[in-house]
């Protein structure tokens, strides 16, 4: 059974809608400023941040209450992903994933509490847990089916695409808008600080002086059909996907890249497509030094000389941790549609391990077969095989 791609929505620092990112990603021109505006933080740290402050994103929604800006991104995002797709249709289910879910509002709970544990507002706190921004999502866009939360690192949303996969294929959805979103906030930007992974200017992802990686955050979501019930022109199809744990360590990637691998070659073998036939790779390419050797070595094991085009998005977009998967899922479909690709920023000199060179600027190129890559924290490494709409 085919399945088919018939909506994509997309915020991030590359732009506001599908038309803004398209235009940034065919400019080349990264979306990463040198400090947040909308996050309160004595860091100052480069991050790839939606120009849009909580108030404005309600404002364009025409929501009113507390909301949480991982589920004001996510509606914003799944609301233009059911629109491209035609609007509503009943039997559509939502599968959505997000590792921060409410935790700025939960921060703003307890920057009060910690000072007097008489004030601050519990519901604020109320709205921490992931599936709080999934069911508010689903409510803005009258979603009448399944509802579901993934939370599996930076494949998470990768994930959902592959269980939203699967509800079409089981018949337990006759539409599935699937995706991830994430916000920043306090807690990811420390804790990514400690681990020594952020690089204090722009990213270079596989670079030879790669120094680590920019936090991003967004939302995307693409709305899936069964290909011979696809109620428009489809944007390409999902033809393969797999998901591999090599399980080596809490935060680094395993010196083989083995998950990195195995779920590249599973999802290509689920798809019929041979590591030759593929046209382009989109990393994972966070720009911290494990990372992006893991994966080099995993592709230089996939592919040998005959290395695909490839290149990392997250120097346009920062790394958008639980949305990156959708992110660049919509980037592919792009890709496919318009037969085009879009630049690895800021690369300059390769790997001496790998000797792999991203494509670094736009280029126009008819393309068939385009991987995308997630691969998480804990060894989750998932992979997804998009083909050209017939």
């Amino acid at each position: 059974m085919r399945i088919a791609v018939v909506g994509i929505g997309i915020i991030s620092a590359a732009g506001m809608g599908i038309a803004q990112t398209l235009e940034s990603l065919r400019a080349g021109r990264s979306g990463i400023v040198p400090e947040p505006s909308h996050l309160a933080t004595r860091h100052r740290l480069p991050v790839g941040e939606v120009a849009r402050s909580n108030a404005e994103l309600s404002e364009a929604l025409g929501v009113t209450g507390t909301n949480s800006r991982t589920a004001l991104l996510g509606m914003t995002a799944a609301a233009e992903a059911l629109a491209d797709a035609g609007g509503s249709r009943s039997n559509t289910a939502l599968v959505s994933a997000t590792s921060v879910g409410g935790m700025d509002l939960t921060e703003c709970f307890f920057e009060e509490f910690g000072a007097d544990d008489r004030r601050g507002r519990l519901r604020l706190a109320a709205h921490h847990d992931c599936a709080d921004s999934t069911l508010a999502i689903a409510r803005y866009c009258g979603v009448d089916g399944f509802t579901t939360t993934l939370s599996t690192a930076c494949s998470s949303a990768a994930n959902a695409l592959m269980t939203a996969v699967r509800l079409l294929r089981h018949g337990i959805a006759d539409r599935v808008i699937a995706g991830g979103a994430d916000a920043l906030c306090r807690f990811t930007l420390n804790g990514f600080r400690s681990l020594q992974i952020l690089d204090p200017a722009p990213c270079r992802p596989f670079d030879a002086l790669r120094a680590g990686l920019n936090l991003g955050e967004g939302a995307a979501y693409l709305v899936l059909e069964r290909a011979d019930e696809a109620t428009k022109m489809p944007y390409c199809c999902l033809a393969g996907f797999a998901n591999a744990n090599d399980a080596y360590h809490q935060t680094a990637s395993s010196p083989e890249g083995e998950g990195d691998y195995l779920a590249m070659r599973w999802a290509l073998e689920r798809a019929g497509v041979m590591p030759e036939e593929v046209d382009y790779v989109n990393a994972h390419g966070t720009g911290t030094p494990n990372n992006d050797l893991a994966e080099g070595i995993a592709l230089r094991r996939l592919f040998g000389e005959r290395m695909p085009l490839f290149s990392s998005t997250k120097a346009i977009t920062g790394h958008t941790l639980a949305a990156a998967g959708a992110v660049e899922a919509v980037f592919a479909a792009l890709m496919l549609r318009h037969g085009e690709i879009y630049p690895n920023l800021r690369f300059a000199k390769p790997d001496s391990r790998t000797k792999l060179c991203p494509v670094t600027r736009y280029r126009r190129q008819p393309l068939c077969n385009v991987l995308s890559n997630s691969f998480g924290f804990g060894g989750n490494c998932a992979s997804l095989l998009f083909t050209r709409a017939e």
